[in-house]
């Protein structure tokens, strides 16, 4: 009760407080293809206690449950990963106050319905377990999951440099923890690709720091300029397509030419324009009107004696 009181306002009594072991994450290869590092484990624990509860990484204040009171890791030296090391893993301990709202959760913990869980915590590092190069740097040619001379890549997740939270979850990334990451970050502020990256690959949501949605925001605004410029230049080069078709093709009723060109890309639409000048130009010679015509001065110059 001592390290549950840490968290509380006043003194709990323990009938008043129900509590539960989980384990949250171990250094065993998941679904995901990604492992914690054996010698991150440690430092993960200690960033854990204390972390609330929720369920699916709901950010809502209303869904937290629980919180963590301790967390230590424990090795078991009769079991050996994929990796080749001795198989550890992080043991917590959980509680929440017995009230009217979590009695249908505290029944189904016991009940074994409420049981896989997944964490949400931040490293510095992945590493690919063939080269060591990172895997967000963009130097590793290696595909995580992918087979090499007997060996299946995967991420090495070390440097742990924050613990969110952990949620019940129905289908968890590691079997035989149940976890699955929320997401990874650099220790400094992740770059727009990173971001886009964890918003394309979160299953259970990505959460994003308030300078980073500031990023995204510019990056979204960005584009949609992008768009609008891109609009109007596509407008422009259908309307010139369409001049150019009724002159090279007058027999074509000139909605048709329309429809054509609205289903055709940019560059379908600048390859047509060329057609249809090299052809409009012969129906129409495309000539300034005030050209002057140039005659062949005679070879004697004749027309200058007298």
């Amino acid at each position: 009760m001592e390290l549950i009181n840490r968290y509380t306002r006043r003194e709990l009594r323990a009938d008043e407080v129900y509590t539960f072991g989980v384990i949250l994450c171990d250094n065993e290869v998941d679904r995901d293809f990604e492992r914690f590092d054996t010698a991150a484990l440690p430092a993960l624990a200690a960033l854990f206690v204390g972390k609330t509860g929720i369920a699916d990484h709901s950010l809502r204040a209303g869904d937290q449950t629980s919180r963590l009171y301790d967390a230590r890791v424990v090795t078991d030296p009769g079991r050996t990963t994929s990796a080749g090391e001795p198989y550890a893993f992080i043991k917590a301990k959980a509680y929440m106050p017995r009230t009217e709202k979590n009695r249908d959760l505290i029944a189904e913990i016991d009940a074994g319905i409420k049981k896989e869980v997944s964490v949400g915590c931040a490293v510095g590092r992945v590493a690919c377990s063939l080269c060591g190069e990172d895997l967000r740097m963009g130097g590793c040619r290696h595909v995580k999951g992918k087979r090499y001379g007997g060996a299946v890549c995967h991420g090495v997740l070390s440097d742990p440099a924050d613990a969110y939270e952990w949620s019940f979850v129905a289908v968890p990334a590691q079997p035989a923890a149940g976890v699955t990451k929320a997401y990874t970050e650099t220790k400094g502020e992740r770059t727009m690709e990173d971001i886009l990256k964890a918003l394309r690959s979160a299953e259970d949501g990505a959460a994003l720091s308030f300078s980073e949605a500031q990023t995204l925001l510019g990056y979204i605004e960005g584009l949609e300029k992008q768009a609008a410029d891109g609009r109007e230049y596509r407008e422009e080069l259908t309307l010139e397509v369409i001049r150019m078709g009724l002159i090279a093709l007058p027999q074509m009723p000139g909605e048709n030419l329309s429809g054509i060109c609205e289903r055709l890309t940019v560059g379908e639409l600048r390859e047509l324009k060329k057609v249809f000048d090299e052809s409009a130009g012969r129906v129409v010679p495309l000539r300034p009107q005030l050209v002057k015509e140039e005659k062949d001065a005679p070879a004697d110059n004749g027309e200058f004696k007298i």
